[in-house]
């Protein structure tokens, strides 16, 4: 069955899409995404129900459009993970190219996390770093996938990373914790935050930390952000620990990429992906000022 019949299939068991017309693809990594009139219909891919919690993904898509930092969701099955979200219209799909080229766009997402964060919705699941690349490697023991070499030895070089962490944690705010740039969405007056999947109650720069990884942000692009978040300089801690999560969110995708890569998902090369990305974070956590940023998280 083609990906246009999926989505017909799909249209015709929800009574908001009657009418509606005809499917047209926009795209996705690991899903199936199209704009059926005024609406967002979104059908899971193969192989995401081994990873994916869709009841938590429904109250946290629900809650972060309360919060007003996401679109309206029209339906929601728990069950098949087939969502449809109000369509957003003007407003562009984002990309590291684009974060570039859109003036105070970085700023933009900086205060779209402000007011998710600062929103006090209550997400049903705890995004624990350290537990989730546990769970990612429990997958992937029963695949035939080989880990980069080395992946081990830097995740136990990680737990001077998770006990600075730990000496001072941050109360945990609703994150959505898988900031690509194409789950953003731009209107040039506000940023728009989709797609829930990964979403949980987290370490609130987790968010920015990985946005600036996905979005190959320079320093002006960081400070930027960091201050529409802050609203003033940030201090040396919450800066460290902005970085501290550049490197940890490779080291986790890093996982997410190689199942991808065991599930047959054409959608890119993640050999590729999962090696540039653990590449990225050996060299971050090699940086001699990375030290420095963990003893300032340390300090609080």
């Amino acid at each position: 069955m083609s990906d246009l019949d999926l989505a017909r299939t799909a249209i015709r068991g929800i009574p908001a899409l009657q009418g509606a017309g005809e499917p047209q693809r926009l795209g996705g990594l690991t899903n199936l995404v199209f704009r059926v009139g005024d609406w967002c219909l979104r059908i899971p891919g193969k192989g995401t129900e081994e990873y994916i919690d869709r009841a938590n993904e429904a109250v946290a898509a629900r809650e972060a459009a309360r919060a007003g930092v996401s679109p309206e969701v029209r339906h929601m099955d728990d069950a098949t993970g087939v969502m449809v979200t109000r369509f957003i219209d003007g407003a562009v799909t984002m990309s590291p190219e684009a974060f570039r080229a859109r003036p105070g766009a970085p700023g933009r997402a900086g205060a779209a996390f402000r007011k998710l964060h600062a929103s006090g919705a209550v997400f049903p699941f705890r995004f624990e770093l350290f537990a989730m690349i546990d769970d990612y490697l429990g997958i992937l023991s029963g695949k035939d996938v080989d880990l980069p070499e080395g992946y081990h030895d830097v995740v136990a070089e990680a737990g001077a990373v998770r006990e600075a962490l730990a000496a001072h944690p941050l109360p945990l705010a609703p994150c959505h914790c898988d900031p690509l740039c194409e789950n953003f969405l731009d209107t040039g007056a506000a940023m728009w935050i989709v797609d829930w999947e990964y979403s949980g109650m987290n370490d609130p720069m987790w968010d920015l930390g990985d946005l600036s990884v996905e979005g190959g942000f320079d320093a002006a692009q960081d400070e930027e952000m960091l201050r529409a978040y802050f609203g003033a300089e940030p201090g040396a801690g919450d800066r460290g620990r902005m970085v501290i999560y550049k490197a940890m969110c490779d080291l986790l995708w890093t996982l997410w990429g190689l199942i991808q890569l065991a599930n047959g998902n054409p959608a890119d090369d993640f050999r590729a992906y999962a090696d540039t990305r653990f590449a990225r974070c050996k060299a971050l956590m090699a940086d001699p000022a990375f030290a420095g940023h963990v003893a300032a998280v340390r300090a609080g």
